[in-house]
């Protein structure tokens, strides 16, 4: 558990790396127009009360991967037909971003490989292959994966969709930022789930260009915490992954999010994977609204800060949903964050 003494986020290399802009943002939003709807933004009575706030959930499991993460994907994957012929595409995924990237190449005429880590759970597989992709399951973790995937691009000249160095990637994600703040344009907080930190990085671009008051939180598991050590330490450290919340981990922080982290997040704040699971239940129970772990870190969070969000106006971002029913049976049978 030590810093990444060979990738200091500092001097020339720092300021060279590129971070999202409002107009990159808004441009993403109109080239996915013709491909996406927009999601809804949901207020819901009972967690408005339990928080003492005025609470609404950006649903983005109602798309056609349960996730935000096709955005990005398709964002990246349209511009870099645009600047040549490409055949196909590949990527390191948990699930979420591989699902995103084989619906983008389907829609493109592409092939895509994904490449998943060891062990990545079941339904996110079978998705990503009912989707058009390739699975190649091998690594330890995420971070290993990507190493697979990268050699693999450059061997086959695939279009490498790299889930946290690329710019077309944060700004597509971004697009989820632009409808939040135009959807609740007096939103005090957001609270959103953070892994490599793309989504975090692009919301907090958008939601700032058109709100600068208003907060945004990223939100990890205390058994994956590199981004939000990486944050508060002001440079890159590996941390280890043991959390089941496989959508919000990231071992080897990426140069371009963690900047983005750094320069436009105002906090990055923890939870452990029991609040996780209570949160689960009560998203379930109280919210209507099934999620996967890590997209419901941002619920346990928010509960924690409570006595802070009195009287405002709160979105959490519910980014995906794809998750195995022994994980739901698994919070079901376990406790609420409240009792109502």
């Amino acid at each position: 558990m030590t810093g990444i003494s060979d990738q200091k986020l500092t001097g020339k290399r720092w300021g060279d790396l590129e971070l999202p802009s409002a107009t990159g943002i808004e441009a993403a939003a109109a080239r996915l127009a013709q491909y996406l709807a927009p999601t809804p933004l949901v207020q819901s009575p009972a967690l408005s009360d339990a928080l003492g706030a005025e609470v609404s959930i950006k649903v983005e499991t109602m798309s056609p991967v349960a996730s935000f993460k096709l955005r990005g994907a398709l964002n990246h994957v349209i511009l870099a037909c645009e600047q040549g012929v490409q055949t196909s595409a590949a990527t390191s995924s948990t699930g979420n971003h591989g699902q995103g990237v084989a619906l983008a190449a389907r829609m493109l005429g592409l092939s895509a490989d994904i490449f998943l880590p060891i062990g990545s759970a079941a339904v996110k597989k079978r998705m990503i292959q009912l989707l058009g992709g390739t699975v190649h399951e091998i690594g330890e973790d995420i971070d290993a994966a990507k190493a697979h995937a990268r050699d693999f691009a450059a061997a086959h000249c695939a279009v490498f969709v790299d889930d946290g160095e690329s710019l077309p990637l944060m700004e597509g994600a971004g697009t989820v930022g632009l409808e939040l703040i135009r959807q609740c344009p007096g939103a005090d907080r957001v609270y959103v789930p953070m892994g490599s930190g793309v989504l975090a990085t692009g919301v907090a671009t958008a939601v700032k260009a058109a709100r600068p008051g208003c907060e945004v939180i990223a939100v990890q598991s205390t058994g994956a915490p590199a981004m939000v050590d990486s944050f508060r330490a002001r440079r890159p450290l590996e941390r280890p992954i043991t959390t089941f919340a496989d959508c919000i981990v990231c071992r080897v922080p990426a140069h371009r999010a963690l900047k983005g982290i750094i320069e436009r997040v105002d906090d990055c704040r923890l939870v452990t994977d029991d609040e996780i699971l209570a949160a689960l239940h009560s998203m379930l129970l109280w919210g209507h609204l099934l999620v996967e772990p890590g997209s419901a870190s941002v619920l346990a969070r928010a509960y924690a800060d409570r006595a802070e969000l009195a009287g405002k106006k709160v979105v959490l971002l519910a980014s995906g949903a794809n998750v195995d029913m022994h994980l739901v049976a698994r919070a079901l049978a376990g406790p609420l964050l409240w009792e109502g």
